[in-house]
């Protein structure tokens, strides 16, 4: 088994490191404390190709395949502070550009990737529906056959990107039952019924923008279904299956830069008895920092792997997901615990970090989520 990147794959992690510590880190108190989105930096990471990591090359992408994308983000992660601007970098890359790459039509591809991965065009998914929760396969958004078009109605709740998205991607049931019933649209942000509500103030990821999506007789062409009706369900299995990868993997990233950091200063931490890493406590808990990096690593890793191999990688994505999300928790919490006070100043960045943190066992599905699907492919529900 081999666990090691080839030498481009190396050579893009290091790119992407270098290039968020030094576009992505200055000025980030600033961003998150007024929960700004910076379109100057999407356009410097666009610059970059992170937008169209996954598009085809003939498109304007990157054509990086699901491993190679991977260690791009970790990379970024890693350099990066400003969690919330690679949030949203995540999403647009694996929820509404990655379907379009499998599932789009030509014209549909035509029309929307190259903007997509120029980061011309933003992209946002509405899955999450506020009577509905994490209950994907439960929603109530409905589209209905209009002439040759189709009418949505019904609303989104916690859509990243939302207030600052071109092209929604949007689910909606076009027949009952649960995956079969469900079809995927294309929906471009100036299509009339379309609307979004203010910017939802949240605790952490202040930087990636989130607003709920209205849907009032929201009228599409049969240009606009993604895939084929009744396929939504299909889609939003397998999109997930790679979304959870892509988000994760900048969370091991930071994870790791968090664990350095926690070190250099055990090292340097004068208590007057004694360095913090002469503290057995301590270096267990740096000890305990490093396991959870590595546990993290080879389960994202093994993941991207099954996701290139396999039909589908629902099982290892979800494991990967919730471990990553719940280790990267431990870690910020450590890190506060290590730098003592100045871990809960504002100056150290370490609250910010928690604060992002946090979200991650959320997002994506819940963490109760990943153990459903453990739990059911097993066939324990």
């Amino acid at each position: 088994m081999e666990f090691s990147w080839n030498e481009d794959q190396q050579a893009l992690r290091a790119a992407a490191r270098e290039f968020g510590a030094r576009m992505l880190t200055e000025g980030v108190e600033a961003r998150d404390r007024a929960a700004e989105f910076s379109h100057e930096l999407w356009s410097e990471c666009a610059a970059f190709g992170l937008p169209g990591l996954v598009v085809p090359e003939s498109l304007g992408g990157l054509g990086h395949d699901v491993m190679t994308a991977v260690a791009v983000m970790e990379g970024l992660g890693e350099g990066a502070e400003d969690n919330g601007l690679v949030f949203s970098l995540a999403a647009h890359a694996a929820s509404v550009a990655g379907p379009i790459v499998d599932y789009g039509t030509a014209p549909q591809q035509q029309q929307w990737l190259p903007r997509l991965a120029s980061g011309a065009a933003i992209g946002a998914a509405g899955v999450t529906e506020p009577g509905t929760g994490s209950n994907a396969l439960g929603l109530t958004t409905r589209a209905e056959r209009d002439g040759d078009g189709w009418l949505l109605n019904g609303a989104k709740t916690f859509v990243s990107n939302a207030p600052i998205a071109d092209l929604f991607l949007i689910y909606a049931r076009t027949a009952p039952g649960k995956l079969a019933g469900l079809t995927a649209f294309l929906v471009p942000a100036d299509t009339p019924g379309l609307s979004v509500g203010k910017p939802i103030s949240k605790m952490g990821l202040r930087t990636s923008p989130m607003a709920e999506v209205f849907l009032d007789a929201c009228r599409l062409e049969e240009g606009a279904v993604l895939g084929s009706v009744g396929s939504g369900g299909m889609i939003f299995n397998q999109t997930m299956d790679v979304e959870r990868l892509l988000v994760m993997a900048p969370a091991v990233g930071v994870m790791r830069r968090l664990l350095e950091r926690c070190t250099a200063h055990a090292r340097e931490r004068n208590t007057g008895n004694g360095t913090l890493a002469s503290h057995q406590a301590i270096a267990h808990a740096i000890a305990n920092m490093e396991l959870d990096l590595e546990q993290s690593r080879l389960l994202l890793y093994r993941a991207a792997w099954a996701a290139m191999r396999q039909s589908t990688a629902t099982r290892e994505s979800a494991l990967a997901k919730l471990a990553v999300s719940e280790a990267y928790v431990r870690s910020c919490r450590t890190a506060m615990q290590v730098f003592g006070g100045y871990g809960y100043t504002v100056e150290y960045g370490l609250e910010r970090e928690l604060r992002d943190a946090l979200a991650t066992p959320l997002y994506v599905g819940t963490s109760e989520i990943q153990r459903n699907l453990s739990a059911g492919l097993r066939g324990l529900k």
